[in-house]
């Protein structure tokens, strides 16, 4: 049986996939743009018009690639959801189980959240846009910020079976403080404008951190007591 594809049958294939690359290279383009504006004007504000005039297309070029306006904004929130993936659980998950990755988790999140403190963070205002509008947008949102928040309770569930951190800890409670400490570090720094805010929100997961230790973590980075010179008795 002679397995070799023909010249024509490889042009054939060729001719075919040429135009679906194409076509997959601009909608990630166009998605690319349309998430740097969003950052900008937030999901609501983003249009099929307002983006063909940034890509420099016709309405019906861009449409042919979402078909609606709601689908442009899912692919945006999607976009979002994987860039922070990549940047902040991927490389956690090299650290080792337990604190180490929950403190490499949080170190990841507050680089790109210093990152967006000008741009601003889709799941942010995305969340004072789409909070009393429900929707495949609204649930789309909802789904990644759930998706983000599980892996930092599982995050933190590894630390207290591997016995870095109290076994008595509620890691629902620990998560929602330290998604709280990331929200008041947008408002801190992006409405009121303190400088000093990044600081603030380290130093404050530092101390949650701290009194969560289990007994032998405290133990383990407490420095030895000094051995005591005994005290000579005169006679």
């Amino acid at each position: 049986m002679n397995t070799t594809t023909s010249p024509l049958r490889r042009t054939r294939v060729e001719s075919t996939l040429k135009p679906l690359q194409k076509g997959r290279q601009t909608k990630a383009a166009i998605v690319d743009a349309a998430l740097g504006l969003a950052t900008q004007i937030g999901i609501e504000g983003l249009s099929i018009g307002a983006l063909a005039e940034v890509m420099q297309m016709s309405k019906s070029g861009v449409f042919a690639h979402f078909g609606s306006r709601e689908e442009l904004q899912i692919s945006v929130v999607r976009e979002y959801h994987t860039r922070f993936e990549d940047e902040v659980f991927a490389p956690a998950m090299h650290a080792a189980r337990g604190l180490p990755r929950l403190r490499a988790l949080f170190a990841n999140w507050m680089k790109r959240t210093s990152v967006e403190l000008d741009s601003g963070c889709i799941y942010i205002s995305g969340a004072v846009e789409f909070d009393d509008r429900p929707g495949p947008v609204r649930d789309a949102l909802a789904s990644s910020v759930n998706t983000w928040l599980s892996a930092m309770r599982r995050a933190i569930q590894l630390s207290m079976d591997e016995g870095h951190l109290r076994g008595d800890l509620d890691a629902g409670q620990l998560a929602f403080e330290i998604h709280a400490l990331i929200l008041a570090l947008h408002y801190e720094v992006r409405f009121l404008r303190r400088p000093d805010s990044v600081h603030r929100a380290q130093t404050a997961f530092d101390g949650i951190v701290e009194r969560s230790l289990s007994a032998r973590a405290v133990g383990e980075s407490s420095p030895p007591p000094r051995k005591r010179t005994p005290t000579k008795v005169s006679v």
